[in-house]
Protein backbone atom coordinates (compact mmCIF):
# COMPACT_ATOMS: atom_id res chain seq x y z
CA UNK A 1 0.00 0.00 0.00
CA UNK A 2 1.09 3.49 -1.06
CA UNK A 3 1.87 5.22 2.46
CA UNK A 4 2.69 9.11 0.76
CA UNK A 5 1.15 10.17 -2.84
CA UNK A 6 2.51 13.24 -4.37
CA UNK A 7 -0.65 14.62 -6.83
CA UNK A 8 -0.09 17.11 -9.66
CA UNK A 9 -2.07 18.80 -12.16
CA UNK A 10 -1.21 18.31 -15.63
CA UNK A 11 -3.10 20.92 -17.80
CA UNK A 12 -4.79 24.02 -16.15
CA UNK A 13 -5.80 27.60 -17.56
CA UNK A 14 -5.80 31.17 -16.17
CA UNK A 15 -7.04 34.35 -16.71
CA UNK A 16 -5.85 36.77 -18.16
CA UNK A 17 -3.36 34.76 -20.92
CA UNK A 18 -6.00 31.71 -21.93
CA UNK A 19 -8.83 34.02 -22.91
CA UNK A 20 -11.45 31.26 -22.12
CA UNK A 21 -10.03 30.91 -18.46
CA UNK A 22 -12.39 32.47 -15.81
CA UNK A 23 -10.23 31.64 -12.91
CA UNK A 24 -7.41 33.92 -11.65
CA UNK A 25 -3.76 32.75 -10.91
CA UNK A 26 -3.93 33.38 -7.51
CA UNK A 27 -7.37 31.50 -6.94
CA UNK A 28 -6.22 28.47 -8.91
CA UNK A 29 -2.88 27.57 -6.73
CA UNK A 30 -5.14 28.21 -3.69
CA UNK A 31 -8.05 25.93 -4.88
CA UNK A 32 -5.28 23.39 -5.65
CA UNK A 33 -3.22 23.87 -2.73
CA UNK A 34 -6.79 23.67 -0.68
CA UNK A 35 -6.91 19.80 -2.37
CA UNK A 36 -3.54 18.67 -1.18
CA UNK A 37 -1.86 18.86 -4.73
CA UNK A 38 1.57 19.18 -4.43
CA UNK A 39 2.24 20.80 -8.01
CA UNK A 40 0.27 22.28 -11.24
CA UNK A 41 1.47 22.82 -14.43
CA UNK A 42 0.34 25.42 -15.93
CA UNK A 43 -0.61 25.23 -20.09
CA UNK A 44 -2.36 28.45 -20.95
CA UNK A 45 -3.62 28.34 -24.29
CA UNK A 46 -0.44 29.36 -27.00
CA UNK A 47 -0.03 32.32 -29.52
CA UNK A 48 -1.68 30.04 -31.89
CA UNK A 49 -4.72 29.03 -29.92
CA UNK A 50 -7.30 30.93 -27.50
CA UNK A 51 -4.53 33.36 -25.77
CA UNK A 52 -6.06 36.99 -24.64
CA UNK A 53 -7.13 38.60 -28.03
CA UNK A 54 -5.62 41.98 -27.11
CA UNK A 55 -1.68 40.37 -27.20
CA UNK A 56 -2.61 39.60 -31.31
CA UNK A 57 -0.77 42.26 -32.64
CA UNK A 58 2.16 42.55 -30.37
CA UNK A 59 5.76 41.63 -31.77
CA UNK A 60 6.33 38.11 -30.84
CA UNK A 61 8.90 38.64 -28.32
CA UNK A 62 6.26 40.51 -26.35
CA UNK A 63 3.39 38.08 -26.87
CA UNK A 64 5.56 35.75 -25.54
CA UNK A 65 6.54 37.77 -22.22
CA UNK A 66 2.79 38.26 -21.86
CA UNK A 67 2.37 34.44 -22.36
CA UNK A 68 4.40 33.57 -19.53
CA UNK A 69 3.22 36.48 -17.03
CA UNK A 70 0.56 34.00 -15.69
CA UNK A 71 3.72 31.01 -15.03
CA UNK A 72 5.72 33.73 -13.50
CA UNK A 73 3.04 35.18 -11.10
CA UNK A 74 1.88 31.24 -10.63
CA UNK A 75 5.33 30.43 -9.07
CA UNK A 76 5.44 33.45 -6.77
CA UNK A 77 2.17 32.17 -5.62
CA UNK A 78 3.12 29.28 -5.40
CA UNK A 79 5.99 29.95 -3.38
CA UNK A 80 3.61 31.51 -1.19
CA UNK A 81 0.93 28.38 -0.44
CA UNK A 82 3.76 25.69 -0.93
CA UNK A 83 2.79 24.15 -4.04
CA UNK A 84 5.12 23.77 -6.63
CA UNK A 85 4.20 25.66 -10.44
CA UNK A 86 5.97 24.31 -13.51
CA UNK A 87 5.69 24.98 -17.00
CA UNK A 88 3.84 23.41 -19.80
CA UNK A 89 2.17 24.75 -23.14
CA UNK A 90 -0.80 23.95 -24.73
CA UNK A 91 -0.55 24.27 -28.98
CA UNK A 92 -3.78 24.23 -30.97
CA UNK A 93 -4.28 23.80 -34.35
CA UNK A 94 -8.42 24.17 -35.92
CA UNK A 95 -9.25 22.56 -32.60
CA UNK A 96 -6.72 19.71 -32.04
CA UNK A 97 -4.50 20.91 -28.98
CA UNK A 98 -1.39 19.08 -27.68
CA UNK A 99 -0.11 19.63 -24.17
CA UNK A 100 4.04 20.24 -24.58
CA UNK A 101 6.17 19.77 -21.85
CA UNK A 102 9.94 20.73 -21.29
CA UNK A 103 11.24 24.14 -23.07
CA UNK A 104 10.62 26.92 -21.08
CA UNK A 105 10.52 30.85 -22.01
CA UNK A 106 13.73 31.00 -23.31
CA UNK A 107 13.29 28.17 -26.26
CA UNK A 108 10.24 30.13 -27.15
CA UNK A 109 11.68 33.37 -27.64
CA UNK A 110 14.72 31.50 -29.33
CA UNK A 111 12.21 30.05 -32.07
CA UNK A 112 9.67 32.34 -33.49
CA UNK A 113 9.72 30.34 -37.19
CA UNK A 114 6.94 27.88 -35.09
CA UNK A 115 4.27 30.33 -35.67
CA UNK A 116 4.81 29.74 -39.40
CA UNK A 117 5.80 25.92 -39.37
CA UNK A 118 3.03 22.95 -40.19
CA UNK A 119 1.99 21.57 -37.10
CA UNK A 120 3.51 18.39 -37.54
CA UNK A 121 6.91 19.88 -38.29
CA UNK A 122 6.14 22.25 -35.43
CA UNK A 123 5.86 18.82 -32.85
CA UNK A 124 8.88 17.53 -34.71
CA UNK A 125 11.34 20.34 -34.07
CA UNK A 126 10.09 20.50 -30.46
CA UNK A 127 10.43 16.84 -29.49
CA UNK A 128 13.78 17.13 -30.79
CA UNK A 129 14.71 20.01 -28.17
CA UNK A 130 13.65 17.74 -25.53
CA UNK A 131 9.78 18.31 -25.41
CA UNK A 132 7.55 15.20 -24.12
CA UNK A 133 4.45 16.10 -26.50
CA UNK A 134 0.67 14.75 -25.49
CA UNK A 135 -2.22 14.96 -27.58
CA UNK A 136 -4.83 16.32 -25.23
CA UNK A 137 -8.39 15.25 -25.34
CA UNK A 138 -8.31 13.89 -28.94
CA UNK A 139 -11.89 13.08 -29.55
CA UNK A 140 -13.16 15.42 -27.98
CA UNK A 141 -16.27 17.23 -30.09
CA UNK A 142 -17.53 21.21 -30.09
CA UNK A 143 -18.78 23.50 -32.80
CA UNK A 144 -15.57 24.53 -33.77
CA UNK A 145 -14.08 21.43 -34.61
CA UNK A 146 -14.66 20.52 -38.38
CA UNK A 147 -13.67 16.76 -37.55
CA UNK A 148 -11.15 14.75 -35.27
CA UNK A 149 -7.46 14.54 -35.91
CA UNK A 150 -5.07 12.25 -34.46
CA UNK A 151 -1.31 12.68 -35.14
CA UNK A 152 0.10 9.48 -33.09
CA UNK A 153 3.29 9.64 -34.74
CA UNK A 154 4.41 13.26 -33.33
CA UNK A 155 3.75 12.61 -29.85
CA UNK A 156 4.73 10.81 -26.68
CA UNK A 157 1.56 10.32 -25.17
CA UNK A 158 -2.00 10.82 -24.73
CA UNK A 159 -4.35 12.47 -22.44
CA UNK A 160 -6.78 9.42 -22.10
CA UNK A 161 -8.71 11.08 -18.79
CA UNK A 162 -10.08 14.78 -19.00
CA UNK A 163 -11.91 15.67 -16.50
CA UNK A 164 -13.99 17.99 -18.96
CA UNK A 165 -14.95 15.68 -21.42
CA UNK A 166 -17.58 12.88 -20.64
CA UNK A 167 -17.01 9.00 -20.84
CA UNK A 168 -16.64 8.15 -24.75
CA UNK A 169 -14.56 10.67 -25.40
CA UNK A 170 -12.32 9.68 -22.70
CA UNK A 171 -12.66 6.01 -23.53
CA UNK A 172 -11.63 6.48 -27.37
CA UNK A 173 -9.06 8.24 -25.70
CA UNK A 174 -7.55 5.41 -24.32
CA UNK A 175 -8.25 2.89 -26.88
CA UNK A 176 -6.23 5.00 -29.34
CA UNK A 177 -3.30 5.22 -26.74
CA UNK A 178 -3.72 1.56 -26.54
CA UNK A 179 -3.23 0.49 -30.43
CA UNK A 180 -0.31 2.86 -31.00
CA UNK A 181 1.71 1.85 -27.81
CA UNK A 182 1.71 5.93 -26.42
CA UNK A 183 2.16 6.37 -23.08
CA UNK A 184 -1.02 7.68 -21.00
CA UNK A 185 -1.94 11.36 -18.78
CA UNK A 186 -4.62 12.74 -17.23
CA UNK A 187 -5.25 15.90 -16.45
CA UNK A 188 -8.53 18.21 -15.54
CA UNK A 189 -8.31 20.79 -18.10
CA UNK A 190 -9.58 23.28 -15.36
CA UNK A 191 -10.28 26.78 -16.40
CA UNK A 192 -12.37 27.67 -13.62
CA UNK A 193 -10.47 27.46 -10.98
CA UNK A 194 -12.07 26.71 -7.26
CA UNK A 195 -15.90 26.81 -9.47
CA UNK A 196 -14.36 23.75 -11.69
CA UNK A 197 -16.75 20.95 -9.53
CA UNK A 198 -19.73 23.59 -10.39
CA UNK A 199 -18.61 23.73 -13.83
CA UNK A 200 -18.30 19.89 -14.04
CA UNK A 201 -22.21 20.11 -12.96
CA UNK A 202 -23.32 22.27 -15.11
CA UNK A 203 -21.66 20.65 -17.95
CA UNK A 204 -23.49 17.13 -16.52
CA UNK A 205 -20.02 15.55 -16.05
CA UNK A 206 -18.64 13.52 -12.79
CA UNK A 207 -17.69 16.62 -10.67
CA UNK A 208 -14.22 14.79 -10.45
CA UNK A 209 -10.54 16.31 -10.76
CA UNK A 210 -8.06 14.36 -12.36
CA UNK A 211 -4.14 14.33 -12.48
CA UNK A 212 -0.81 12.54 -11.86
CA UNK A 213 0.78 11.15 -8.89
CA UNK A 214 3.98 9.32 -7.66
CA UNK A 215 5.63 7.94 -4.28
CA UNK A 216 8.52 10.71 -4.92
CA UNK A 217 8.10 14.41 -5.57
CA UNK A 218 8.91 16.11 -8.64
CA UNK A 219 11.27 18.74 -8.28
CA UNK A 220 11.67 20.21 -12.24
CA UNK A 221 10.02 19.24 -15.64
CA UNK A 222 12.39 17.30 -17.00
CA UNK A 223 12.23 14.90 -13.49
CA UNK A 224 8.22 14.81 -14.24
CA UNK A 225 8.79 13.64 -18.14
CA UNK A 226 11.19 10.92 -16.85
CA UNK A 227 8.52 9.25 -13.87
CA UNK A 228 6.29 9.29 -17.04
CA UNK A 229 8.53 7.63 -19.20
CA UNK A 230 9.40 4.87 -16.34
CA UNK A 231 5.55 4.68 -15.05
CA UNK A 232 6.56 6.20 -12.21
CA UNK A 233 3.59 8.99 -12.79
CA UNK A 234 0.24 6.91 -12.54
CA UNK A 235 -3.16 8.16 -13.21
CA UNK A 236 -5.67 9.20 -10.66
CA UNK A 237 -9.39 11.04 -9.64
CA UNK A 238 -9.88 12.91 -6.82
CA UNK A 239 -13.54 13.70 -5.82
CA UNK A 240 -14.85 17.08 -3.93
CA UNK A 241 -15.19 15.16 -0.94
CA UNK A 242 -11.77 14.25 -1.53
CA UNK A 243 -12.12 10.47 -2.72
CA UNK A 244 -8.88 9.62 -4.20
CA UNK A 245 -8.82 6.88 -6.94
CA UNK A 246 -5.48 5.51 -8.54
CA UNK A 247 -6.14 4.09 -12.13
Amino acid sequence: MIETVYKYETHCHTAPVSGCAKASVKNTVRFYKDLGYDGIFLTNHFLDGNINRKVRKLPYEEQIGYYFSDYEEAVKEGETAGLKVFPGVELSYKGTDFLIYGPEKNWYLQHPEIMSMEKTEELHLLADAGAFVVQAHPYREAHYIDHIRLYPRCVHAVEVINSNQPVPVNEMADHYADMYGLLKTCGSDNHYGDEFFEHLRHKDLEPVIAGMCSEKPVESVMDFIGMVRSGEMKCFTQSEQGDFLIL
